[in-house]
C-alpha cells in the first residue's frame, strides 16, 4: 500500500468513527492527532530499540535494564517510551478495560520524561465512548501503519492535520498553511542555517518544511543546521506545533506560546537568518498605544506606524505591522518569506508610505501573487512577500545586474492544479518551474539547466516504460477479443432464446450484427499501426537522450537541440492515448452487447470467466476504493507521463528560450525601484508584469481549467441533490 492510499484509508475509517459518534470535529481532532503522535512515537522507539537492547548484557535486571535503554535513546532522533505509553499494550488491552484511562496516563509519563511537551499532549480520551476508543486504537494498530518508517508519520499527521482544517474543525483552518504555499516560501529563501523565526508558526508547518529541505536538497541534519524559534497565539496551537515538530524528530524547546503583537521576542530583533510565517491577514483592534513604543530603526517597527481607526483609535489593519516585524527580526544577511492578504500590497496612507521605505531599503526581493483556492476554508487569493538583506548583483547573459534596485513580480495566479471545486494546490514541477523564474533572475542559471535535465532524464525512464506497457495493454485486448470470437462463432439462437418469451427472443439479424462488428474490430489495425510507429519513434528518442549533453543548454547536442526531437514526439504520443481508450471503448462495448442484449452466458460457447478477467483488466481503477492500477491504467499513464515531462520542458523553453532571465508577459518580471515609484509604491505583481498574448495558453492548461469547471459542477450536481431531498423530506413533514 502506497502512502496516498495509507493516509486515505486512516481518515476514512476514522472520520467514519466520529461521524457515528456523539463528537463534534473539533472535540475529535485533537485525540486523534494525539493518538498519531504515540503511534509514531512507537515506530520510531522500535526502530532503535533493538540495537540499543543488543548492547545490554543478558543478565542485567529488568528494572535497570530498562533504565539503560532510557540512557542509551539520548541523542537519538526519537523518544524513549515508557512501558505504559507503549502502544502495542494499549491495542492489547483486554476487554472492559478503561482504555480512555490508560491512554490518558500515557500521555501523563510521556510528560513526564521530557518536559518540552509538558501540557501539550491531548486528554479527556475517558470522554469518548469506549467502543468508539477502541476502534481508534485498532485503526492506529493496523499492520501496514505499524511497519511504516521514514517520514510516513509525518505525512500521516499532515495529511490529518489538513483534512481537519478543510473539515472546520481547527478555528476555520486558521492554524494551518496549505503545504503549496509553505513549500514555495522554503524553496525560494532556502533556510539551511542559523536562527530560523515564525512569530506565528501555527501548527508548525514553515519548521516542518524547513526540515525537509534541509535534508532532501542540503543532505544535512536538521537539528545540527538550524534552530526554530516559534510563538503562537493560541494553546492549541501551540501544542498542535509542538507535537508536529516532535513527530518529525525535530527540536521543540523553542517554541512558546505569545501574542506577537504585544510579545516582541526582543532578543531575536536583528538576529535572525531566516523569518517564515502566515499571519492572521487584516487583523484590526491592536492597541496601538501597547504598539508605538515598538516604532524604532533599530527596533520591531523600523518604518512606523500604520493608520488607525478615528473612533477607536486602535491600529485599523495589522498587516504593515507583521511586514514589519518579519523585516526586523532578520540580520543583515537574513531572509524573509510570508502570506500575505492581496490587499497588502496595494493599500494606501500609511500603509503605502511604510511600502515606501520598504522598497528603498532594496531588501524586497520577489512579490508571487497567488491565486484562489490554496486555502481550505476560504477562497481569497494572496501573496508572497520575499525579502533578502543581502541581495547581490546577478550576472544575466554576461551582463552584471543591480538587483538592490530590482523587485522580481511573478503572478502566478494561472497557474495551479485543481484537487477539487474547492482546492488549488501547486504540483512539484509548478513548484519546481516557478521556483526557476527565481533562479533564473539570481543568475543561478546551472540551476535551471540541472532541473531541465531532471525533466529530460524523466521522459527517457517514461520511454523505457512504454514497450512493455503497450504490449500488456494489446495482450488485454487479445484476451477479451477471444472469449468474443468464440461466442459469435459458437452462439446459437435456440441455446440463447431458450425459455424466454417470444417478444424476448434475439433475433437472426442481431446475432448477424454483432458477428459482424466483433469481425470488423479484429480487423481494424489502425491502433496496432499507431503503435508500431510510436515505438519506433520513443527508441529513436531515447538515443537522442542518451547522446545528448544534459549539462549544457545549448549546442548541437545539447538541452534544446534534444527538446526539438522530444517536442516532436508529444503530439504521438497524445494520438495513440486517444487511439488506445477508443480500442478500449470498443471491445468493452462488444461485451457489453454479449452479456446484456445476447445474453451471452445462457451460451456454452462464452467464457464469461475469462471475459470478466480481461474486462477489469481494460477499465480504469475506482481511486475512491484505493484499488490497484490496471493494465489500461498503466499504459495509458506511461503515454501522459512522458507527454507530461515533455511539456515541462517545453513550458520553461518557451518562456526562457536562452536558458537566461526574461520579463514574459503575463508572468512574470524584473521591476526597477523607479517604476515601483512610479506606480504609487505598488507591490502587486499583476501591475506590472501585463497580460500574456492571446492564445498563449497551451492544451495541457485548457484541461486544467477544464477539469476545474467539470470538478466545480460536480459538486454543484451533488449539493443540488441533498437540497431536493431535504426539501422533500420537509415537505412530506409538512403534509403529515
Amino acid at each position: 500500500m502506497n502512502i496516498q492510499q495509507l493516509e486515505n484509508e486512516l481518515w476514512e475509517a476514522a472520520d467514519q468513527l466520529r461521524a457515528n459518534s456523539k463528537l463534534t470535529a473539533a472535540e475529535y481532532s485533537m485525540p486523534v492527532l494525539g493518538l498519531i503522535f504515540l503511534r509514531h512515537a512507537d515506530n520510531r522507539f522500535k526502530a532503535f530499540l533493538p540495537d540499543i537492547a543488543a548492547d545490554i548484557p543478558s543478565q542485567v535486571p529488568a528494572t535497570q535494564r530498562e533504565r539503560l535503554i532510557k540512557l542509551g535513546f539520548q541523542g537519538k532522533v526519537a523518544i524513549y517510551l515508557p512501558e505504559a505509553a507503549r502502544f502495542d499494550r494499549i491495542a492489547s488491552l483486554p476487554q472492559g478495560v478503561n482504555v480512555g484511562e490508560v491512554i490518558d496516563a500515557a500521555m501523563d509519563v510521556i510528560e513526564a520524561e521530557y518536559p518540552v511537551l509538558a501540557g501539550a499532549l491531548p486528554r479527556g480520551y475517558t470522554a469518548f465512548e469506549p467502543d468508539l476508543l477502541a476502534e481508534l486504537v485498532k485503526i492506529f494498530d493496523r499492520p501496514a501503519i505499524k511497519a511504516a518508517t521514514g517520514d510516513v508519520f509525518g505525512r500521516i499527521y499532515e495529511y490529518f492535520l489538513n483534512k481537519f482544517a478543510m473539515s472546520g474543525a481547527q478555528e476555520g483552518g486558521e492554524f494551518f498553511t496549505p503545504p503549496s504555499l509553505v513549500r514555495m516560501i522554503v524553496n525560494i529563501i532556502e533556510p539551511d542555517h542559523g536562527l530560523v523565526l515564525d512569530p506565528a508558526c501555527g501548527s508548525a508547518g514553515m519548521f516542518v518544511q524547513t526540515g525537509h529541505f534541509i535534508e532532501d536538497v542540503r543532505h544535512a541534519v536538521v537539528n545540527d543546521t538550524v534552530t526554530f524559534h516559534g510563538q503562537e497565539k493560541s494553546d492549541t496551537n501551540t501544542k498542535l506545533a509542538r507535537m508536529n515538530l516532535v513527530v518529525h524528530g525535530l527540536d521543540a524547546s523553542n517554541i512558546r506560546q505569545g501574542n506577537t503583537f504585544y510579545d516582541q521576542i526582543d532578543h531575536l530583533v536583528g538576529q535572525c537568518d531566516f523569518v517564515m510565517a502566515n499571519p492572521p491577514f487584516n487583523v484590526d483592534g491592536v492597541d496601538t498605544k501597547k504598539v508605538e513604543i515598538q516604532v524604532d530603526r533599530a527596533g520591531r517597527l523600523p518604518f512606523g506606524l500604520p493608520g488607525t481607526n478615528a473612533k477607536t483609535s486602535a491600529i485599523s489593519n495589522a498587516n504593515s505591522l507583521w511586514i514589519q516585524y518579519f523585516y526586523a527580526y532578520l540580520n543583515d544577511t537574513g531572509r524573509a518569506g510570508f502570506v500575505m492578504a492581496s490587499s497588502a500590497s496595494d493599500a494606501g496612507n500609511k500603509d503605502r508610505d511604510i511600502r515606501e521605505k520598504l522598497v528603498k531599503t532594496g531588501h524586497v526581493d520577489v512579490m508571487m501573487a497567488i491565486g484562489n483556492k490554496f486555502f481550505y476554508t476560504r477562497s481569497l487569493p494572496c501573496t508572497l512577500w520575499f525579502f533578502d538583506k543581502n541581495k547581490r548583483t546577478a550576472v544575466r547573459g554576461g551582463e552584471p545586474q543591480d538587483l538592490q534596485d530590482q523587485v522580481l513580480m511573478i503572478d502566478a495566479r494561472n497557474v495551479y492544479h485543481v484537487v477539487s471545486a474547492r482546492s488549488h494546490i501547486f504540483t512539484d514541477e509548478q513548484h519546481a518551474n516557478l521556483n526557476a523564474i527565481v533562479w533564473l533572475y539570481r543568475g543561478e542559471t546551472e540551476k535551471f539547466v540541472a532541473l531541465v535535465a531532471r525533466y529530460q532524464q524523466q521522459v527517457d525512464h517514461w520511454l523505457a516504460a512504454i514497450p512493455e506497457r503497450l504490449a500488456a495493454d494489446t495482450a488485454a485486448i487479445e484476451a477479451l477479443a477471444a472469449p468474443l470470437q468464440a461466442f459469435a462463432a459458437g452462439a446459437m439462437l435456440a441455446e440463447l432464446n431458450g425459455d424466454q418469451a417470444q417478444d424476448a427472443h434475439i433475433t437472426p439479424a442481431q446475432l448477424d450484427t454483432f458477428k459482424a462488428d466483433v469481425a470488423a474490430a479484429q480487423a481494424e489495425t489502425h491502433a496496432l499501426e499507431a503503435i508500431t510507429t510510436l515505438l519506433a519513434a520513443c527508441a529513436q528518442a531515447r538515443v537522442a537522450v542518451a547522446a545528448a549533453d544534459l549539462t549544457r543548454h545549448a549546442g548541437p547536442k545539447g538541452q534544446t537541440a534534444l527538446q526539438a526531437t522530444l517536442d516532436a514526439l508529444a503530439p504521438q504520443l497524445k494520438a495513440v492515448g486517444k487511439t488506445l481508450e477508443a480500442r478500449h471503448k470498443q471491445w468493452l462495448k462488444l461485451l457489453d452487447m454479449a452479456e446484456k442484449t445476447l445474453r451471452a452466458r445462457a451460451s456454452r460457447a462464452f467464457d464469461g470467466k475469462a471475459a470478466r478477467d480481461a474486462k477489469r483488466a481494460l477499465i480504469a481503477a475506482d481511486p475512491k476504493k484505493n484499488e490497484a492500477p490496471t493494465v489500461r491504467d498503466a499504459a495509458l499513464d506511461a503515454l501522459k507521463q512522458t507527454a507530461y515531462f515533455i511539456h515541462q520542458v517545453h513550458w520553461l523553453h518557451s518562456h526562457f528560450p536562452h536558458g537566461l532571465f526574461e520579463d514574459v508577459p503575463g508572468l512574470c518580471k524584473a521591476v526597477t525601484t523607479a517604476e515601483i515609484a512610479a506606480n504609487d509604491y505598488s507591490l502587486t505583481p499583476g501591475r506590472y508584469v501585463g497580460v500574456a498574448a492571446a492564445g498563449a495558453d497551451d492544451e495541457d492548461d485548457f484541461a486544467e481549467k477544464l477539469r476545474e469547471i467539470h470538478d466545480e459542477l460536480a459538486e454543484l450536481n451533488d449539493k443540488a441533490v441533498q437540497l431536493a431531498g431535504r426539501i422533500a423530506g420537509n415537505f412530506e413533514e409538512l403534509l403529515g
